[in-house]
Protein backbone atom coordinates (compact mmCIF):
# COMPACT_ATOMS: atom_id res chain seq x y z
CA UNK A 1 0.00 0.00 0.00
CA UNK A 2 1.20 3.06 -0.88
CA UNK A 3 1.97 6.08 1.79
CA UNK A 4 0.20 9.17 2.61
CA UNK A 5 1.70 11.58 0.93
CA UNK A 6 1.14 15.53 1.57
CA UNK A 7 2.57 18.05 0.60
CA UNK A 8 5.47 18.58 -0.19
CA UNK A 9 7.26 22.21 0.14
CA UNK A 10 4.38 24.53 -0.83
CA UNK A 11 0.96 23.82 0.66
CA UNK A 12 -0.65 27.11 -0.86
CA UNK A 13 -3.65 26.86 -2.54
CA UNK A 14 -5.15 28.99 -5.62
CA UNK A 15 -7.24 31.06 -3.14
CA UNK A 16 -4.13 32.44 -1.28
CA UNK A 17 -1.69 32.63 -4.04
CA UNK A 18 -1.70 35.65 -5.38
CA UNK A 19 -0.98 37.53 -9.05
CA UNK A 20 -0.67 40.97 -9.95
CA UNK A 21 -3.73 42.24 -12.15
CA UNK A 22 -1.73 44.13 -14.12
CA UNK A 23 0.55 41.13 -14.95
CA UNK A 24 -2.46 38.59 -15.53
CA UNK A 25 -3.91 41.00 -18.20
CA UNK A 26 -0.46 41.44 -19.66
CA UNK A 27 -0.42 37.50 -19.87
CA UNK A 28 -3.94 37.31 -21.37
CA UNK A 29 -3.14 39.89 -24.14
CA UNK A 30 -0.71 38.13 -25.29
CA UNK A 31 -3.08 34.77 -25.88
CA UNK A 32 -5.39 37.46 -28.19
CA UNK A 33 -2.21 38.37 -29.99
CA UNK A 34 -2.32 35.28 -32.26
CA UNK A 35 -6.14 37.14 -33.27
CA UNK A 36 -4.89 40.50 -33.36
CA UNK A 37 -6.16 41.37 -37.11
CA UNK A 38 -9.58 40.29 -36.40
CA UNK A 39 -9.59 41.71 -33.07
CA UNK A 40 -9.09 45.17 -34.97
CA UNK A 41 -11.61 44.32 -37.58
CA UNK A 42 -14.13 43.66 -34.63
CA UNK A 43 -12.65 46.83 -33.10
CA UNK A 44 -13.42 49.05 -36.32
CA UNK A 45 -17.43 47.19 -36.89
CA UNK A 46 -17.89 48.35 -32.78
CA UNK A 47 -16.33 52.13 -33.71
CA UNK A 48 -18.58 52.39 -36.82
CA UNK A 49 -21.50 50.79 -34.95
CA UNK A 50 -21.43 53.11 -32.44
CA UNK A 51 -20.81 56.37 -34.01
CA UNK A 52 -24.03 55.52 -36.37
CA UNK A 53 -25.86 54.91 -33.43
CA UNK A 54 -24.57 58.67 -32.23
CA UNK A 55 -26.10 60.08 -35.01
CA UNK A 56 -29.96 59.18 -33.88
CA UNK A 57 -29.84 61.38 -31.41
CA UNK A 58 -28.68 64.14 -33.52
CA UNK A 59 -31.54 63.08 -36.16
CA UNK A 60 -33.80 63.04 -32.99
CA UNK A 61 -33.04 66.54 -32.55
CA UNK A 62 -33.67 67.42 -36.05
CA UNK A 63 -37.07 66.17 -36.34
CA UNK A 64 -38.51 67.59 -33.06
CA UNK A 65 -36.98 70.73 -34.37
CA UNK A 66 -39.69 70.51 -37.10
CA UNK A 67 -42.36 70.55 -34.65
CA UNK A 68 -42.81 74.56 -34.71
CA UNK A 69 -44.46 76.18 -32.15
CA UNK A 70 -47.20 78.51 -34.47
CA UNK A 71 -48.61 75.26 -35.48
CA UNK A 72 -46.84 74.99 -39.00
CA UNK A 73 -44.79 71.58 -39.36
CA UNK A 74 -43.08 70.41 -42.11
CA UNK A 75 -44.53 66.31 -41.70
CA UNK A 76 -42.30 65.56 -44.55
CA UNK A 77 -38.90 66.74 -43.30
CA UNK A 78 -39.97 64.61 -39.63
CA UNK A 79 -40.90 61.48 -41.84
CA UNK A 80 -37.18 61.63 -43.94
CA UNK A 81 -35.33 62.56 -40.84
CA UNK A 82 -37.28 59.40 -39.22
CA UNK A 83 -36.47 56.80 -42.72
CA UNK A 84 -32.63 57.55 -41.87
CA UNK A 85 -32.93 57.24 -38.65
CA UNK A 86 -34.66 54.01 -38.92
CA UNK A 87 -32.05 53.00 -41.65
CA UNK A 88 -28.96 54.13 -39.50
CA UNK A 89 -30.08 51.89 -36.72
CA UNK A 90 -30.25 48.87 -38.73
CA UNK A 91 -26.74 49.35 -40.03
CA UNK A 92 -26.17 50.15 -36.68
CA UNK A 93 -26.84 46.79 -35.01
CA UNK A 94 -26.08 44.70 -38.37
CA UNK A 95 -22.42 45.71 -37.89
CA UNK A 96 -22.71 44.96 -33.96
CA UNK A 97 -23.88 41.42 -34.88
CA UNK A 98 -21.40 41.11 -37.09
CA UNK A 99 -18.82 42.37 -34.45
CA UNK A 100 -20.33 40.00 -31.93
CA UNK A 101 -19.96 36.57 -33.51
CA UNK A 102 -16.43 37.97 -34.48
CA UNK A 103 -15.33 38.14 -30.76
CA UNK A 104 -17.10 34.87 -29.75
CA UNK A 105 -14.74 33.66 -32.39
CA UNK A 106 -11.79 35.34 -30.90
CA UNK A 107 -12.75 34.21 -27.48
CA UNK A 108 -12.99 30.49 -28.89
CA UNK A 109 -9.69 30.52 -30.50
CA UNK A 110 -8.21 32.37 -27.14
CA UNK A 111 -9.61 29.59 -24.73
CA UNK A 112 -8.63 26.99 -27.10
CA UNK A 113 -5.18 27.91 -26.92
CA UNK A 114 -5.44 28.48 -23.23
CA UNK A 115 -7.19 25.14 -22.28
CA UNK A 116 -4.58 23.09 -24.71
CA UNK A 117 -1.53 25.20 -22.79
CA UNK A 118 -2.90 24.45 -18.98
CA UNK A 119 -3.04 20.84 -19.81
CA UNK A 120 0.17 20.90 -21.87
CA UNK A 121 1.31 22.15 -18.89
CA UNK A 122 -0.35 19.52 -16.17
CA UNK A 123 1.05 16.93 -18.41
CA UNK A 124 4.38 17.62 -17.79
CA UNK A 125 4.35 18.85 -14.36
CA UNK A 126 6.31 16.63 -11.69
CA UNK A 127 3.73 13.95 -9.49
CA UNK A 128 4.52 15.87 -6.12
CA UNK A 129 1.94 18.66 -7.92
CA UNK A 130 -0.91 16.44 -8.13
CA UNK A 131 -0.13 14.85 -4.88
CA UNK A 132 -0.58 18.30 -3.10
CA UNK A 133 -3.83 18.84 -4.34
CA UNK A 134 -7.47 17.80 -5.53
CA UNK A 135 -8.07 16.48 -8.91
CA UNK A 136 -11.61 18.23 -8.99
CA UNK A 137 -9.88 21.27 -8.21
CA UNK A 138 -7.42 21.16 -11.19
CA UNK A 139 -10.23 20.44 -13.51
CA UNK A 140 -12.12 23.61 -12.68
CA UNK A 141 -9.25 25.37 -13.64
CA UNK A 142 -9.57 23.62 -17.11
CA UNK A 143 -12.81 23.62 -17.63
CA UNK A 144 -15.06 26.38 -15.53
CA UNK A 145 -12.07 29.19 -15.02
CA UNK A 146 -10.75 29.18 -18.88
CA UNK A 147 -15.10 29.48 -19.72
CA UNK A 148 -15.47 32.22 -17.58
CA UNK A 149 -12.31 34.03 -18.95
CA UNK A 150 -13.83 33.03 -22.58
CA UNK A 151 -17.51 34.49 -21.66
CA UNK A 152 -15.85 37.91 -20.35
CA UNK A 153 -13.83 38.22 -23.27
CA UNK A 154 -16.73 37.29 -25.93
CA UNK A 155 -19.57 39.43 -23.86
CA UNK A 156 -17.59 42.15 -21.80
CA UNK A 157 -14.85 43.34 -23.94
CA UNK A 158 -17.39 44.05 -26.67
CA UNK A 159 -19.50 46.27 -24.44
CA UNK A 160 -16.78 48.29 -22.78
CA UNK A 161 -15.38 48.91 -26.25
CA UNK A 162 -18.68 50.09 -27.37
CA UNK A 163 -19.40 52.10 -24.48
CA UNK A 164 -15.75 53.77 -24.30
CA UNK A 165 -16.80 54.88 -27.46
CA UNK A 166 -20.22 55.93 -27.12
CA UNK A 167 -19.10 57.71 -23.94
CA UNK A 168 -16.11 60.20 -25.47
CA UNK A 169 -18.34 60.46 -28.89
CA UNK A 170 -21.74 61.87 -26.79
CA UNK A 171 -19.24 63.99 -24.72
CA UNK A 172 -18.04 65.64 -28.01
CA UNK A 173 -21.87 65.93 -29.38
CA UNK A 174 -22.53 67.53 -26.06
CA UNK A 175 -20.10 70.09 -25.45
CA UNK A 176 -21.07 70.75 -29.36
CA UNK A 177 -24.73 71.10 -27.97
CA UNK A 178 -24.88 72.97 -24.59
CA UNK A 179 -21.27 73.25 -22.94
CA UNK A 180 -22.43 74.67 -20.07
CA UNK A 181 -25.00 71.56 -19.10
CA UNK A 182 -21.52 69.21 -19.34
CA UNK A 183 -20.71 70.82 -16.11
CA UNK A 184 -23.01 68.70 -14.47
CA UNK A 185 -21.03 65.52 -14.77
CA UNK A 186 -18.14 67.41 -13.00
CA UNK A 187 -19.68 66.06 -9.75
CA UNK A 188 -21.74 63.21 -11.00
CA UNK A 189 -18.58 61.03 -12.99
CA UNK A 190 -15.75 61.55 -9.98
CA UNK A 191 -19.07 60.34 -7.85
CA UNK A 192 -19.25 57.31 -9.73
CA UNK A 193 -15.43 56.36 -10.32
CA UNK A 194 -15.06 56.95 -6.64
CA UNK A 195 -17.94 54.67 -5.65
CA UNK A 196 -16.39 52.02 -8.41
CA UNK A 197 -13.51 52.13 -7.02
CA UNK A 198 -14.25 51.24 -3.39
CA UNK A 199 -16.54 48.62 -4.65
CA UNK A 200 -14.04 46.91 -7.08
CA UNK A 201 -11.21 46.73 -3.86
CA UNK A 202 -13.44 44.66 -2.36
CA UNK A 203 -14.83 42.21 -5.15
CA UNK A 204 -11.52 41.20 -6.38
CA UNK A 205 -10.72 39.23 -3.85
CA UNK A 206 -14.58 37.72 -3.27
CA UNK A 207 -14.37 36.69 -6.80
CA UNK A 208 -10.68 34.73 -6.00
CA UNK A 209 -12.74 32.97 -3.43
CA UNK A 210 -15.46 32.57 -4.81
CA UNK A 211 -13.63 30.40 -7.74
CA UNK A 212 -11.26 28.64 -4.98
CA UNK A 213 -14.46 27.56 -3.16
CA UNK A 214 -15.73 26.26 -6.62
CA UNK A 215 -12.66 24.50 -7.23
CA UNK A 216 -12.69 22.67 -3.29
CA UNK A 217 -16.69 21.46 -3.85
CA UNK A 218 -15.51 20.26 -7.37
CA UNK A 219 -12.97 17.99 -5.53
CA UNK A 220 -14.77 17.20 -3.29
CA UNK A 221 -17.72 15.84 -5.85
CA UNK A 222 -14.95 13.81 -7.53
CA UNK A 223 -13.51 11.97 -4.41
CA UNK A 224 -17.06 11.03 -3.08
CA UNK A 225 -18.15 10.11 -7.23
CA UNK A 226 -14.71 8.06 -7.36
CA UNK A 227 -15.47 5.88 -4.10
CA UNK A 228 -19.12 5.26 -4.22
CA UNK A 229 -18.89 2.06 -3.85
CA UNK A 230 -16.62 2.27 -0.46
CA UNK A 231 -19.45 4.95 0.70
CA UNK A 232 -22.44 2.72 0.49
CA UNK A 233 -20.61 -0.21 1.81
CA UNK A 234 -20.06 1.62 4.90
CA UNK A 235 -23.39 3.51 4.84
CA UNK A 236 -21.88 6.47 5.13
CA UNK A 237 -24.15 8.45 2.77
CA UNK A 238 -25.95 10.35 5.29
CA UNK A 239 -22.61 11.96 6.71
CA UNK A 240 -21.56 12.59 2.76
CA UNK A 241 -24.49 14.39 2.14
CA UNK A 242 -23.68 16.77 5.16
CA UNK A 243 -20.29 16.93 4.07
CA UNK A 244 -21.47 18.10 0.60
CA UNK A 245 -24.37 20.32 1.70
CA UNK A 246 -21.37 22.40 4.04
CA UNK A 247 -18.91 22.54 1.14
CA UNK A 248 -22.04 23.54 -0.99
CA UNK A 249 -23.48 26.26 1.06
CA UNK A 250 -19.94 27.47 1.13
CA UNK A 251 -19.31 27.87 -2.31
CA UNK A 252 -23.07 29.29 -2.31
CA UNK A 253 -22.06 31.69 0.16
CA UNK A 254 -18.60 32.71 -1.54
CA UNK A 255 -20.73 32.82 -5.03
CA UNK A 256 -23.55 34.99 -3.42
CA UNK A 257 -21.30 37.68 -1.52
CA UNK A 258 -19.30 38.20 -4.59
CA UNK A 259 -22.27 38.25 -6.65
CA UNK A 260 -23.95 40.79 -4.07
CA UNK A 261 -20.96 43.04 -3.83
CA UNK A 262 -20.23 42.58 -7.69
CA UNK A 263 -23.74 43.83 -8.54
CA UNK A 264 -24.02 46.88 -6.34
CA UNK A 265 -21.89 49.36 -8.12
CA UNK A 266 -24.68 49.16 -10.89
CA UNK A 267 -27.67 50.19 -9.15
CA UNK A 268 -25.14 53.01 -7.33
CA UNK A 269 -23.54 54.33 -10.51
CA UNK A 270 -27.40 54.35 -12.08
CA UNK A 271 -28.75 56.51 -9.70
CA UNK A 272 -26.07 58.90 -9.98
CA UNK A 273 -26.89 59.05 -13.89
CA UNK A 274 -30.71 59.40 -12.99
CA UNK A 275 -29.50 62.26 -10.79
CA UNK A 276 -27.29 64.09 -13.57
CA UNK A 277 -30.58 63.56 -15.99
CA UNK A 278 -32.69 64.82 -13.81
CA UNK A 279 -30.35 68.28 -12.93
CA UNK A 280 -29.75 68.54 -16.91
CA UNK A 281 -33.53 68.85 -17.70
CA UNK A 282 -34.01 71.55 -15.10
CA UNK A 283 -31.18 73.30 -15.85
CA UNK A 284 -31.91 72.99 -19.79
CA UNK A 285 -35.73 73.67 -19.42
CA UNK A 286 -33.44 77.36 -16.98
CA UNK A 287 -31.49 78.01 -20.07
CA UNK A 288 -34.57 77.89 -22.98
CA UNK A 289 -36.97 79.57 -20.37
CA UNK A 290 -34.60 82.46 -19.99
CA UNK A 291 -32.82 82.25 -23.64
CA UNK A 292 -29.55 81.38 -22.17
CA UNK A 293 -27.06 79.87 -24.92
CA UNK A 294 -29.35 80.61 -27.50
CA UNK A 295 -30.29 76.37 -26.67
CA UNK A 296 -33.50 75.81 -28.37
CA UNK A 297 -36.07 72.54 -28.13
CA UNK A 298 -33.95 70.62 -30.68
CA UNK A 299 -30.80 70.80 -28.88
CA UNK A 300 -32.11 70.23 -25.25
CA UNK A 301 -33.71 67.04 -26.68
CA UNK A 302 -30.83 66.43 -28.54
CA UNK A 303 -28.39 66.98 -25.48
CA UNK A 304 -31.10 64.60 -23.15
CA UNK A 305 -30.28 61.85 -25.65
CA UNK A 306 -26.58 62.29 -25.41
CA UNK A 307 -26.99 62.08 -21.51
CA UNK A 308 -28.39 58.53 -21.48
CA UNK A 309 -26.05 57.89 -24.10
CA UNK A 310 -23.57 59.25 -21.87
CA UNK A 311 -24.39 57.78 -18.48
CA UNK A 312 -25.73 54.54 -20.04
CA UNK A 313 -22.40 52.94 -20.48
CA UNK A 314 -20.86 53.82 -17.54
CA UNK A 315 -23.82 52.16 -16.20
CA UNK A 316 -22.88 49.06 -17.90
CA UNK A 317 -19.49 48.75 -17.23
CA UNK A 318 -20.11 49.70 -13.85
CA UNK A 319 -22.57 46.51 -14.14
CA UNK A 320 -19.83 44.19 -15.44
CA UNK A 321 -17.07 44.94 -13.33
CA UNK A 322 -18.12 42.40 -10.89
CA UNK A 323 -17.83 40.02 -14.13
CA UNK A 324 -14.37 41.08 -14.61
CA UNK A 325 -13.40 40.82 -11.11
CA UNK A 326 -14.60 37.14 -11.94
CA UNK A 327 -12.70 36.30 -14.94
CA UNK A 328 -9.43 38.18 -13.70
CA UNK A 329 -9.65 36.22 -10.39
CA UNK A 330 -10.60 33.06 -12.97
CA UNK A 331 -7.30 34.01 -15.10
CA UNK A 332 -5.22 34.23 -11.90
CA UNK A 333 -5.66 30.85 -11.28
CA UNK A 334 -5.39 29.77 -14.62
CA UNK A 335 -1.72 31.46 -14.82
CA UNK A 336 -0.59 30.09 -11.35
CA UNK A 337 -0.64 26.96 -12.59
CA UNK A 338 0.85 28.05 -16.49
CA UNK A 339 3.88 29.26 -14.10
CA UNK A 340 4.23 25.83 -11.77
CA UNK A 341 7.57 24.82 -12.77
CA UNK A 342 7.52 21.90 -15.19
CA UNK A 343 9.46 18.46 -14.64
CA UNK A 344 12.61 18.30 -17.03
CA UNK A 345 12.38 14.75 -18.69
CA UNK A 346 15.34 16.40 -21.01
CA UNK A 347 18.08 18.46 -18.93
CA UNK A 348 20.28 20.32 -20.76
CA UNK A 349 23.61 18.59 -20.21
CA UNK A 350 22.29 15.53 -18.75
CA UNK A 351 23.20 12.25 -19.99
CA UNK A 352 20.80 9.64 -21.86
CA UNK A 353 21.12 5.92 -20.22
CA UNK A 354 21.56 3.72 -23.34
CA UNK A 355 22.13 0.24 -23.23
CA UNK A 356 21.06 -0.10 -19.49
CA UNK A 357 22.40 -3.37 -17.76
CA UNK A 358 20.64 -2.96 -14.29
CA UNK A 359 22.78 -2.30 -11.81
CA UNK A 360 21.41 -0.13 -8.84
CA UNK A 361 22.76 1.41 -6.52
CA UNK A 362 21.17 3.23 -2.83
CA UNK A 363 23.75 4.84 -0.85
CA UNK A 364 22.63 6.40 2.69
CA UNK A 365 19.75 8.23 1.26
CA UNK A 366 17.89 10.67 3.32
CA UNK A 367 14.03 12.05 1.96
CA UNK A 368 10.92 13.47 3.54
CA UNK A 369 7.93 14.70 1.70
CA UNK A 370 7.45 17.52 4.05
CA UNK A 371 10.29 19.38 5.12
CA UNK A 372 11.58 18.16 8.99
CA UNK A 373 9.57 15.39 8.79
CA UNK A 374 11.97 11.91 7.03
CA UNK A 375 10.55 9.00 5.80
CA UNK A 376 14.08 7.36 4.81
CA UNK A 377 16.43 7.79 6.70
CA UNK A 378 20.32 6.67 5.57
CA UNK A 379 18.92 4.66 3.46
CA UNK A 380 21.08 2.15 1.20
CA UNK A 381 20.19 -0.92 -1.39
CA UNK A 382 22.20 -2.21 -3.96
CA UNK A 383 21.09 -4.38 -6.64
CA UNK A 384 23.33 -5.72 -9.36
CA UNK A 385 21.93 -7.12 -13.07
CA UNK A 386 18.84 -9.38 -12.67
CA UNK A 387 18.61 -9.28 -8.99
CA UNK A 388 15.25 -9.65 -7.67
CA UNK A 389 15.38 -7.02 -4.54
CA UNK A 390 11.94 -7.80 -2.26
CA UNK A 391 10.70 -4.87 -0.09
CA UNK A 392 8.71 -5.37 2.57
CA UNK A 393 7.71 -3.81 5.80
CA UNK A 394 4.53 -2.35 7.70
CA UNK A 395 2.28 0.13 6.02
CA UNK A 396 3.88 3.65 5.44
CA UNK A 397 7.61 2.04 6.51
CA UNK A 398 8.80 3.73 3.09
CA UNK A 399 8.65 1.30 0.92
CA UNK A 400 6.79 2.98 -1.88
CA UNK A 401 9.05 6.45 -1.53
CA UNK A 402 11.64 3.76 -2.55
CA UNK A 403 10.46 3.54 -6.03
CA UNK A 404 9.08 6.87 -6.23
CA UNK A 405 12.84 7.51 -5.61
CA UNK A 406 13.79 4.86 -8.04
CA UNK A 407 11.47 6.80 -11.14
CA UNK A 408 12.93 10.19 -10.09
CA UNK A 409 9.32 11.08 -9.56
CA UNK A 410 10.92 12.97 -6.03
CA UNK A 411 14.23 13.95 -5.68
CA UNK A 412 16.65 12.66 -2.56
CA UNK A 413 17.15 15.19 0.03
CA UNK A 414 20.51 13.71 0.50
CA UNK A 415 22.52 10.80 -0.62
CA UNK A 416 22.92 8.92 -3.99
CA UNK A 417 21.35 6.78 -6.27
CA UNK A 418 22.95 5.49 -9.21
CA UNK A 419 22.15 3.04 -12.01
CA UNK A 420 24.97 2.02 -14.17
CA UNK A 421 27.31 4.15 -12.28
CA UNK A 422 25.76 7.08 -13.10
CA UNK A 423 24.32 9.34 -10.63
CA UNK A 424 20.24 9.34 -11.29
CA UNK A 425 20.25 13.32 -11.20
CA UNK A 426 22.74 13.52 -14.04
CA UNK A 427 20.39 11.78 -16.28
CA UNK A 428 17.52 12.71 -18.24
CA UNK A 429 14.28 11.65 -16.29
CA UNK A 430 12.91 10.14 -19.49
CA UNK A 431 15.73 7.67 -20.53
CA UNK A 432 15.80 7.09 -16.61
CA UNK A 433 12.08 6.13 -16.62
CA UNK A 434 12.53 4.07 -20.19
CA UNK A 435 14.80 1.97 -18.41
CA UNK A 436 12.08 0.78 -16.09
CA UNK A 437 8.77 -0.88 -16.40
CA UNK A 438 6.28 -0.57 -13.75
CA UNK A 439 3.42 -2.85 -12.50
CA UNK A 440 1.54 -1.37 -10.04
CA UNK A 441 -1.26 -1.80 -7.22
CA UNK A 442 -3.85 1.02 -8.33
CA UNK A 443 -4.05 -0.30 -11.90
CA UNK A 444 -4.82 1.91 -14.51
CA UNK A 445 -6.23 1.51 -18.21
CA UNK A 446 -7.67 4.23 -20.75
CA UNK A 447 -10.93 4.63 -23.15
CA UNK A 448 -10.00 2.19 -25.51
CA UNK A 449 -9.23 -1.23 -26.80
CA UNK A 450 -8.09 -4.17 -24.87
CA UNK A 451 -5.65 -4.56 -28.06
CA UNK A 452 -4.26 -0.26 -27.46
CA UNK A 453 -3.88 -0.76 -23.43
CA UNK A 454 -1.81 -3.75 -23.84
CA UNK A 455 0.00 -2.35 -26.84
CA UNK A 456 0.64 1.00 -24.15
CA UNK A 457 4.22 0.57 -23.60
CA UNK A 458 5.23 -0.65 -26.92
CA UNK A 459 4.06 1.09 -29.66
CA UNK A 460 5.35 -1.06 -32.12
CA UNK A 461 4.36 -4.33 -30.12
CA UNK A 462 2.01 -6.68 -33.24
CA UNK A 463 -0.98 -8.41 -33.39
CA UNK A 464 0.54 -11.41 -32.89
CA UNK A 465 3.28 -10.48 -30.40
CA UNK A 466 0.29 -9.27 -28.01
CA UNK A 467 -0.94 -12.42 -28.42
CA UNK A 468 2.25 -14.53 -27.37
CA UNK A 469 2.55 -12.28 -24.79
CA UNK A 470 -0.81 -13.14 -23.31
CA UNK A 471 -0.90 -16.70 -23.48
CA UNK A 472 2.30 -16.51 -21.27
CA UNK A 473 0.11 -14.45 -18.80
CA UNK A 474 -2.21 -16.76 -19.01
CA UNK A 475 -4.72 -14.25 -20.15
CA UNK A 476 -5.48 -15.33 -23.83
CA UNK A 477 -9.06 -17.36 -23.02
CA UNK A 478 -9.72 -15.07 -20.80
CA UNK A 479 -9.35 -12.15 -23.41
CA UNK A 480 -10.98 -14.17 -26.15
CA UNK A 481 -14.03 -14.70 -24.26
CA UNK A 482 -14.45 -10.96 -24.46
CA UNK A 483 -17.69 -9.48 -26.53
CA UNK A 484 -14.63 -8.88 -29.37
CA UNK A 485 -11.84 -10.72 -27.92
CA UNK A 486 -8.77 -7.84 -28.49
CA UNK A 487 -11.11 -5.48 -30.06
CA UNK A 488 -13.69 -5.27 -26.80
CA UNK A 489 -13.59 -1.40 -26.10
CA UNK A 490 -13.20 -0.75 -22.40
CA UNK A 491 -15.01 1.89 -20.67
CA UNK A 492 -13.20 4.66 -18.89
CA UNK A 493 -10.88 3.35 -16.28
CA UNK A 494 -11.87 -0.29 -17.70
CA UNK A 495 -15.11 -0.13 -15.45
CA UNK A 496 -16.41 -2.91 -17.31
CA UNK A 497 -14.53 -5.74 -16.14
CA UNK A 498 -12.93 -6.53 -12.83
CA UNK A 499 -9.84 -5.68 -10.83
CA UNK A 500 -8.08 -8.66 -10.83
CA UNK A 501 -8.82 -8.54 -15.10
CA UNK A 502 -7.32 -5.23 -15.16
CA UNK A 503 -3.93 -6.32 -13.16
CA UNK A 504 -3.84 -9.11 -15.39
CA UNK A 505 -4.03 -6.57 -18.53
CA UNK A 506 -1.22 -4.18 -16.91
CA UNK A 507 1.13 -7.87 -16.36
CA UNK A 508 0.88 -8.72 -19.32
CA UNK A 509 1.19 -5.01 -20.91
CA UNK A 510 4.98 -4.78 -18.64
CA UNK A 511 5.44 -8.15 -20.58
CA UNK A 512 5.36 -6.24 -23.92
CA UNK A 513 8.67 -3.58 -22.85
CA UNK A 514 11.64 -4.52 -23.17
CA UNK A 515 12.63 -2.57 -20.34
CA UNK A 516 15.92 -3.98 -18.60
CA UNK A 517 14.28 -2.99 -14.63
CA UNK A 518 11.11 -4.02 -13.26
CA UNK A 519 8.92 -2.87 -10.76
CA UNK A 520 6.31 -4.32 -9.06
CA UNK A 521 4.45 -2.62 -6.32
CA UNK A 522 2.00 -5.11 -4.85
CA UNK A 523 1.15 -6.16 -8.37
CA UNK A 524 -0.69 -9.10 -7.36
CA UNK A 525 -2.97 -7.61 -4.94
CA UNK A 526 -6.31 -7.58 -6.91
CA UNK A 527 -5.79 -11.59 -7.79
CA UNK A 528 -6.93 -14.40 -5.72
CA UNK A 529 -4.25 -16.33 -4.45
CA UNK A 530 -5.22 -19.30 -7.30
CA UNK A 531 -4.90 -17.09 -9.72
CA UNK A 532 -2.32 -15.73 -8.23
CA UNK A 533 -0.77 -18.96 -8.35
CA UNK A 534 -1.56 -19.86 -12.31
CA UNK A 535 0.27 -16.49 -13.68
CA UNK A 536 3.49 -16.72 -11.21
CA UNK A 537 5.19 -18.92 -14.50
CA UNK A 538 4.36 -15.22 -15.90
CA UNK A 539 6.03 -13.24 -13.53
CA UNK A 540 8.84 -15.64 -13.41
CA UNK A 541 9.07 -15.20 -17.11
CA UNK A 542 8.25 -11.75 -17.34
CA UNK A 543 10.84 -11.24 -14.66
CA UNK A 544 13.79 -13.35 -16.24
CA UNK A 545 17.06 -11.26 -16.80
CA UNK A 546 15.76 -7.88 -15.42
CA UNK A 547 16.77 -6.01 -12.21
CA UNK A 548 13.84 -6.64 -10.14
CA UNK A 549 12.21 -4.43 -7.54
CA UNK A 550 9.35 -5.99 -5.39
CA UNK A 551 6.98 -4.51 -3.41
CA UNK A 552 5.01 -6.90 -1.84
CA UNK A 553 2.62 -7.77 1.24
CA UNK A 554 1.98 -11.86 0.22
CA UNK A 555 5.43 -12.66 1.27
CA UNK A 556 4.68 -16.07 0.01
CA UNK A 557 5.63 -14.93 -3.52
CA UNK A 558 8.82 -13.23 -2.76
CA UNK A 559 10.81 -16.39 -1.28
CA UNK A 560 13.04 -16.87 -4.35
CA UNK A 561 14.25 -13.25 -3.99
CA UNK A 562 18.01 -12.78 -3.87
CA UNK A 563 17.48 -9.87 -1.43
CA UNK A 564 14.68 -8.83 0.79
CA UNK A 565 15.09 -5.58 2.72
CA UNK A 566 12.91 -5.63 5.89
CA UNK A 567 11.72 -1.71 6.24
CA UNK A 568 10.75 0.11 9.49
CA UNK A 569 10.33 3.77 10.09
CA UNK A 570 12.13 4.55 7.37
CA UNK A 571 15.28 2.61 7.83
CA UNK A 572 16.20 -1.03 6.82
CA UNK A 573 16.05 -3.12 9.89
CA UNK A 574 17.08 -6.96 8.10
CA UNK A 575 17.96 -7.86 5.35
CA UNK A 576 19.28 -11.24 3.09
CA UNK A 577 17.62 -14.33 1.49
CA UNK A 578 14.46 -16.04 2.70
CA UNK A 579 15.72 -18.59 4.39
CA UNK A 580 18.29 -16.32 6.10
CA UNK A 581 15.64 -13.99 7.54
CA UNK A 582 13.72 -16.68 8.61
CA UNK A 583 16.78 -18.53 10.51
CA UNK A 584 17.27 -14.38 12.04
CA UNK A 585 13.65 -15.19 13.83
CA UNK A 586 13.12 -11.55 14.04
CA UNK A 587 10.97 -8.64 12.16
CA UNK A 588 10.78 -11.01 9.20
CA UNK A 589 10.04 -14.34 10.46
CA UNK A 590 7.12 -12.32 12.98
CA UNK A 591 5.45 -10.72 9.48
CA UNK A 592 5.84 -14.14 7.99
CA UNK A 593 4.11 -16.00 10.22
CA UNK A 594 1.93 -13.67 10.88
CA UNK A 595 0.29 -14.05 7.66
CA UNK A 596 -0.49 -17.74 8.18
CA UNK A 597 -1.79 -18.40 11.52
CA UNK A 598 -5.04 -18.81 10.69
CA UNK A 599 -4.18 -22.02 9.06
Amino acid sequence: MKEPRVNLSDRRTFANKKVNVKYTLKRLLSYLKPSLPLFTVVFVGNLLSVLLSLLGPYLCGLAVGEIKADGITDFNKIIYYCVILAAVYIASELINYATTVGMAYVARKMTGKMRADLFKKLVHLPVGYFDARQAGDVISVLSYDIDTVGTSLANDVVLVLKSAVLIVGSLTMMLVIAAPLVLVFAVTIPLSLIITKIITKKVQPLYRKRSAKLGELNGFAEEVLSGQKTTKAYGREREILNRFQQKNEQAAQAYTTAEYYGTVSGPCVNLINNLSLTLISVLGALMYAFGWGGIGISQISSFVLYSRKFSGPINEIANVIGEFQSSVAAAERVFTVLEEKEEELFAEGALSLDCVKGDVDIKNVDFGYIAGKPVLKNFSLSAGRGDVVAIVGRTGAGKTTVINLLMRFYDADAGVITVDGHDVKDVTRASLRGAFTMVLQDTWLFAGTVYENLAYGAENATRERVEEVCKKAKIHSFITRLPQGYDTYLSDNAVNISKGQKQLLTIARAMLSPSPMLILDEATSNVDTRTEQIIQSAMTELMKGKTCFVIAHRLSTIKNADNILVMDGGNVIEQGTHGRLMALNGAYRKLYDSQFESY
